[in-house]
C-alpha cells in the first residue's frame, strides 16, 4: 500500500477514487511518563517516552487507515494529513488522527 502526503504520484495515474479514509488512535500517558516528561521540561531535552507513545499512536492510526483503504479495494492513499492533539482531563490522553483519499493507481 502506497501512502503519501502528496496529491499525485509521479508516473502513476489514479484510475479509481474510493473516497476519504481515516484512522484514529487515542493513547493514555501514564503517571511515570508524566513524571519523567516533567523533569525533561524542567531540565530541558527531549522526552523519549512521549516520543515513543506518539510514534505508536501514529503507526496505529496509519495502519487503521490503510486497512480501511484495502477493504475498499484501493492500493494507495493520497493527500494524507496527520493531526496530533491532547484530550481528556489535564490533557492526559494523546490523540492522533489521519485522513487521506483512497485510490487505485495504475
Amino acid at each position: 500500500m502506497l501512502m503519501t502526503t502528496t496529491a499525485l504520484v509521479e508516473g502513476k495515474h489514479a484510475t479509481e477514487y474510493y473516497g476519504v479514509v481515516t484512522g484514529e488512535a487515542i493513547i493514555g500517558a501514564n503517571a511515570i511518563r508524566d513524571l519523567f516528561a516533567g523533569l525533561r521540561d524542567f531540565f530541558g531535552g527531549r522526552s523519549g517516552s512521549y516520543e515513543e507513545v506518539l510514534r505508536k499512536a501514529k503507526d496505529t492510526a496509519m495502519r487503521e487507515m490503510a486497512e480501511e483503504a484495502e477493504r475498499l479495494g484501493a492500493n494507495a492513499v493520497l493527500g494524507i494529513d496527520l493531526d496530533y492533539e491532547t484530550i481528556g482531563a489535564n490533557g492526559s490522553m494523546l490523540m492522533v488522527t489521519c485522513s487521506g483519499t483512497a485510490v487505485k493507481l495504475e
